[in-house]
């Protein structure tokens, strides 16, 4: 037949009527034609082309119709393949002993692809293979007996074909991100969906089914097969991201032999993500889950969890996209604290290792997270990393953003910070003392201006000498600094007097160098 055919064909051929079809379609019409000639969607043939073409993808069935003739051949035999893809019976008409086989045929025919770019293209048969996808859900929600390694396999190849495949290019990858302007963006949604999800929820299904035996199962959901569940996280898609977190959280939940290796994928993808392309969707979705995880780690931690919150986590405050998995962030590094308070020093330290300097809506988000650490420190840890933070608080405390200002006095209302602060009065008081002051006598926000006196007022409650000290040590600054500037200013104006004086004779100035005296 394949030579009656090649007979009628012309030598040459243009690319473009070659390329005219989806390849998907087009590799997926080459195997199932075969089948609709022996009539038998279910047969031997029919379940060996329909392998080749999840286990290799489209890719690899273009590499093996190298020939332009071949293609032809396939362009050619695509419309009889869809005209013969029709529904198959439904569960209900055949006998019990016969369901196992009917589902396996079910599956088979799934695994034919359709183009989702042209809405007008092969609506019957997209409709048909929905339809067959429900059909498959409810069956395997229905089982009431252990899945066989066969049926497994097949389930695995048809998700595989529908699943795996190269994410959509994205028009923003060259775009800078900026950081609040994100989630303006309208995400890309997949055209697929309609099939898509149907694939996702039956994967879902299979997962959480009880009659999914783990130890069978691992075979098939292996360490490629989750590996490429992770890939997809980098979806546009947000419905995609949605079940891709569930179906994953129920894999590590049910195949523990898979914990280590899903821990560690995950950690490679924030490595990348940090250091070298800072270009990932899926951020958000990888946190929630391991904000799960970590919430379930025994006690004592392992050194494993601890280098991982170090090397991953505290690092994810870098990027400048961080506001699109803040929320999610904060959580895993506050379970962290509270499940093991000695971390506290190390994740403060490393917040303020990456404080923004000039991105001030990210610093609120970063004074947030630390109120949600302090919470969970003990005064051990306090005590350790009390200089340097309270330097950096004093530091928000004068900023000009007054959301930057008010979310760092909110501490003081914050009863276990405050009880912290108070018992290092001594120290804290002479580092934010001079950011008080200045605040309390000019900062234009009306709300940082009250909120600065109530602290200023606990402090002089709590210890009025050490208050009265600060007060005059910063006079006596500030008129230091008063001297310095006055100094500066008749050095300058000296200089602008010789300057005048030579200029008629164009004589060079020369200044002796006059170090400034540091002050201790």
């Amino acid at each position: 037949m394949f030579k009656q055919i090649l007979s009628k064909i012309p030598r040459k051929s243009s690319k473009s009527s070659e390329n005219r079809e989806h390849k998907s379609v087009s590799n997926a019409s080459s195997n199932a034609s075969s089948s609709v000639r022996k009539s038998d969607v279910g047969s031997n043939k029919s379940s060996s082309n329909q392998h080749n073409l999840g286990a290799n993808g489209a890719s690899s069935a273009g590499q093996n119709q190298g020939k332009k003739a071949s293609k032809t051949v396939d362009s050619m035999m695509n419309g009889l393949m869809l005209s013969s893809y029709e529904a198959l019976p439904s569960f209900r008409d055949v006998p019990t002993s016969e369901r196992q086989s009917l589902f396996i045929r079910k599956l088979q025919m799934c695994c034919v692809l359709f183009d989702f770019h042209d809405p007008t293209k092969n609506l019957r048969e997209k409709e048909v293979k929905r339809q067959t996808l429900l059909e498959l859900v409810d069956y395997i929600s229905s089982a009431n007996g252990k899945f066989s390694e066969n049926v497994m396999q097949e389930m695995i190849k048809m998700v595989s074909v529908n699943l795996f495949r190269s994410l959509a290019a994205q028009p923003r990858e060259n775009k800078v991100i900026e950081a609040f302007d994100v989630e303006d963006e309208e995400p890309l949604m997949d055209a697929s969906w309609p099939h898509l999800q149907i694939v996702y929820e039956f994967l879902l299904r299979f997962v959480a089914s009880p009659e999914t035996d783990a130890k069978l199962a691992k075979r098939y959901v292996d360490h490629s097969f989750v590996l490429k569940l992770l890939d997809l996280f980098d979806s546009e898609d947000p419905r995609e991201r949605e079940y891709l977190k569930t179906i994953l959280h129920r894999i590590y939940g049910k195949f523990m032999v898979h914990r280590p290796y899903i821990r560690k994928a995950i950690n490679n993808i924030f490595y990348q993500f940090i250091f070298e392309t800072e270009k990932h969707n899926g951020i958000a979705e990888l946190l929630e889950i391991l904000g799960s995880i970590i919430n379930g780690f025994a006690l004592p931690l392992k050194e494993e969890h601890k280098l991982f919150l170090v090397r991953a986590l505290i690092p994810l405050h870098r990027p400048r996209c961080l506001p699109m998995y803040h929320q999610q962030l904060s959580y895993c590094i506050t379970q962290f604290v509270e499940k093991d308070c000695k971390l506290a020093d190390s994740v403060i330290r490393g917040l303020l290792k990456y404080w923004p300097i000039t991105n001030s809506s990210k610093e609120v988000m970063f004074l947030s997270e630390l109120e949600e650490v302090l919470e969970a420190t003990q005064l051990p840890e306090f005590q350790r990393c009390v200089v340097p933070l309270f330097r950096q608080i004093a530091r928000c405390l004068n900023s000009s953003h007054f959301q930057v200002a008010e979310r760092a006095l909110f501490l003081w209302n914050n009863d276990h910070i405050e009880n912290l602060i108070k018992q290092n009065c001594k120290v804290i008081l002479p580092i934010v003392f001079p950011a008080l002051e200045k605040n309390a006598r000019n900062h234009w926000n009306q709300a940082v201006h009250s909120l600065t006196l109530n602290v200023r007022k606990i402090f002089s409650d709590l210890d009025p000498e050490l208050f009265e000290e600060c007060s005059l040590k910063f006079q006596e600054d500030e008129s230091k600094e008063e001297e310095v500037k006055a100094k500066r200013e008749a050095t300058w104006k000296k200089l602008e007097e010789i300057a005048a004086g030579k200029a008629k004779t164009s004589e060079p100035v020369l200044v002796p160098l006059i170090l400034p005296a540091r002050s201790l």
